[in-house]
């Protein structure tokens, strides 16, 4: 594992990692993190695909983990700087010789895919957990919670703080201001940002993309169960997508929303990794 930083074109500096292949390279993947959860998560990911001939590269979006500044109050950014300049980013440096390129995303990782402008520098794009947000596919509970949450719980101790302190609920890193703010006003919408009035246009940044992509969503990830997933990804309407359902039962037992990238979810890293193997040998 070798410390590694990037400078966006806006000039934000990004810290990452990069987990280096110990057999004979095969291909290059970027981890694209969920929202508020630091790139030490997907580590374990990182060493199971460097160890089976995948370079590997895990890095902090701005705002976020090594990435973010020493106070988060006062901090502005825009949520989709996440895609349009982070993940681009790494991207373009990555994507500088002949070694096949492939993205590895996790929940806001579905979201980050289509605003990148070098989206077709990437071969391939496997996503876990990916969806549109809105409480209405949650079950009845986990709707209460998640309504309680973004209108009651978070708007406090955001006034409080100056920022969303999203690490006091255990819920992951502290995110900015304005992630939380857009965040909160996306996931009204059945359909995200792709419903807001403000954003008419976006769809076609996604109707752009045609790199393959599978999306897996395990049938217990109650943030985003299929019909989720389904609302979201079908905005990439011109790349073939293929929807995965995965059973909890073909792991431990227990997915949720983080356990793709758990220990017990190693038997899915394998799949994603063979995955890109099939769509390298395909494009020779």
């Amino acid at each position: 594992m070798k410390a590694i930083e990037f400078t966006t074109s806006d000039n934000y500096r990004l810290k990452g990692y990069r987990f280096e292949a110990s057999r004979s390279l095969k291909g290059r993947v970027i981890v694209a993190g969920a929202t508020g959860v630091p790139q030490g998560f997907y580590r374990r990911f990182a060493e199971f695909a460097g160890e089976r001939g995948f370079e590997t590269i895990t890095f902090d979006y701005r705002g976020i983990g090594e990435s973010k500044p020493n106070s988060l109050k006062g901090f502005r950014m825009n949520l989709l700087d996440w895609g349009k300049l982070d993940l681009a980013t790494v991207v373009e440096s990555e994507s500088q010789d002949d070694v096949p390129l492939f993205l590895v995303g996790h929940s806001y990782g579905g979201h980050a895919f289509g605003l990148l402008p070098n989206h077709n520098k990437v071969s391939g794009f496997y996503v876990y957990g990916t969806g549109a947000g809105w409480h209405g596919y949650m079950p009845f509970s986990e709707k209460l919670k998640v309504l309680t949450m973004w209108n009651v719980v978070l708007p406090v101790v955001t006034w409080w703080k100056g920022y969303c302190a999203w690490k006091i609920l255990g819920m992951g890193e502290d995110l900015p201001l304005n992630v939380f703010t857009q965040w909160r006003h996306w996931c009204r919408f059945p359909h995200y940002f792709f419903d807001d009035p403000q954003m008419d246009g976006i769809e076609k940044l996604y109707g752009s993309v045609k790199t393959p992509i599978v999306a897996v969503n395990a049938l217990d990830d109650l943030w985003a169960l299929p019909p989720s997933r389904d609302a979201f990804v079908s905005y990439y309407a011109n790349a073939p997508v293929t929807r995965v359902d995965l059973n909890p039962k073909a792991l431990s037992g227990t997915v949720g929303h983080m356990g793709y990238f758990r220990k017990s979810a190693q038997p899915l890293w394998q799949t994603t990794l063979d995955w890109f193997t099939g769509i390298d040998k395909k494009a020779c």
